[in-house]
């Protein structure tokens, strides 16, 4: 064939394109294993995504309906499971403002120290697993450091590191122990260092700082019309916190900012919660200087006696001056004596379990901790509605409770504060990239327990 005669092409030819649809999760590490994104993708670019939740639904506020009103306490712990203590808290306040019930000071006051030391423990986890998304693996080993102390001092107050169960209708299960604040303030040491170099590992690290600035972008408005609360709203420029705007417990008596960001972004998120972990510290340390260090006790010490004398003694018609005696009791009922539970719940006969002493020694205890016990007695709210909110690390948590009058609750509904992002992100997500999806997702916090109750 002759040059002439060649054919010349003049254009390519067109190419047919079309979508792609990928699935990320629920068997995705980032997901939790709960989560679905079903992405329309063209190229590297997300044109569309639609978000599935619903894989880890527990029915929390059906079952909260079959069990007593303090037996709803477990099924909150395994709401936000990393942050239980709050989930406890906010439910208890629920109930109180539909008994009329008012908190003694330092069972307030221990509220608002475990409140806090949670939120830490709540930061820490989501910035420390969403730095080691974006391969930032030396700051989640640095965070999680603080963390597993911050779990100890938790485990010391409440008997257990995570379902602490430790809130109880009228107040705290029980009082602190005596070393807690000083331990607390030596731990609390070790936060403010390793908290330092994790910010100078990430805020002005380049790889990092490109990761996450400009990326996951929601505006205030948009924040606002979908209902969020917490640092995503709080990262668009909102300074709006619970804990300033509806004060409760005794952040009223307490001096802390409330860091906000300006473009709504991964970044601003970032800095958010790492300014939060500085002022959650810093309530903390206010609230040991004004409880004071130490339980509260008589003038006159109690006198003790073992619980299997103090049993004995009663049950042989002994009873002369056993109501002035103390049970000296094991380790996972400590801080449950007859000062120290005046001191930290409510003098309510109708919500607050007497001490263990009364139980063992008077006939009187024994009968009221018998009929809160029992099934279909137990905390008797007279019939009405409450709602409470909470400002709990992932923004605003609320309990919605009905009582008809009976031993257990009629209703009970939950706000999450996550669901509202969740329902956002679908629109957050679009026209970003697949690659940034993990650390988008990252920042929500997203807690399956929570988000799907």
């Amino acid at each position: 064939m002759t040059k002439e005669n060649h054919p010349v092409r003049t254009s390519r030819p067109k190419r047919k394109t079309q979508e792609m649809y990928l699935n990320i999760g629920p068997s995705h590490p980032a997901m939790h294993g709960i989560i679905r994104i079903i992405t329309e993708l063209e190229g590297e670019t997300v044109k569309k995504a639609e978000i599935e939740i619903g894989y880890l639904h527990r029915a929390f506020e059906k079952d909260s309906e079959q069990v007593s009103w303090n037996g709803v306490m477990p099924y909150t712990d395994r709401l936000n499971y990393v942050s239980p203590l709050i989930n406890n808290f906010g439910y208890c306040m629920a109930v109180e403002k539909l008994m009329g019930l008012q908190v003694p000071e330092r069972g307030l006051y221990i509220r608002t120290i475990m409140s806090e030391i949670s939120r830490l423990v709540d930061h820490l986890t989501c910035v420390g697993a969403s730095a080691m998304e974006l391969g930032a693996f030396t700051a989640f080993l640095y965070l999680m450091q603080i963390r597993d102390e911050l779990y100890e001092l938790i485990e010391d107050v409440t008997g257990a590191r995570i379902t602490n169960s430790f809130g109880r209708v009228g107040g705290v299960r029980a009082d602190l122990t005596a070393d807690f604040i000083p331990k607390s303030r030596e731990k609390f040491k070790t936060a403010h260092r390793l908290i330092k170099e994790v910010d100078k590992l990430l805020t002005n690290n380049r790889i990092f700082y490109d990761r996450t600035r400009g990326i996951g972008i929601i505006s205030a408005e948009d924040a606002q019309d979908w209902g969020i609360t917490g640092p995503w709203l709080r990262s668009t420029g909102v300074a709006h916190d619970l804990r300033e705007a509806e004060p409760y417990m005794m952040y009223d008596r307490v001096q802390f900012d409330i860091p906000y960001g300006e473009y709504g972004d991964n970044y601003d998120r970032y800095m958010v919660r790492m300014e939060e972990m500085r002022q959650s510290l810093r309530i903390c340390e206010q609230c040991f200087d004004q409880i004071g260090e130490g339980s509260l006790s008589a003038d006159i010490p109690p006198e003790y006696m073992e619980s299997a004398d103090l049993v004995d003694t009663a049950k042989s018609m002994k009873t002369a001056g056993l109501i002035d005696k103390e049970a000296a009791l094991c380790p996972n009922l400590r801080g449950q004596e007859k000062h120290q539970i005046a001191a930290v719940s409510a003098a309510s006969k109708a919500s607050t379990l007497p001490p263990k002493a009364q139980c063992y020694s008077n006939i009187e205890g024994l009968m009221n901790h018998f009929m809160l016990v029992m099934d279909n007695w137990g905390v008797r709210p007279p019939m009405g509605e409450a709602y409470a909110a909470i400002e709990a690390p992932n923004g605003e948590l609320g309990f919605y409770v009905v009582s008809d009058g009976r031993g257990k609750p009629y209703r009970v509904r939950c706000h999450p504060p996550c669901f509202p992002i969740m329902n956002a992100l679908a629109d957050v997500l679009q026209d970003g990239m697949v690659a940034d999806i993990i650390a988008t997702f990252g920042s929500v916090n997203m807690i399956g327990g929570e988000l799907d109750r």
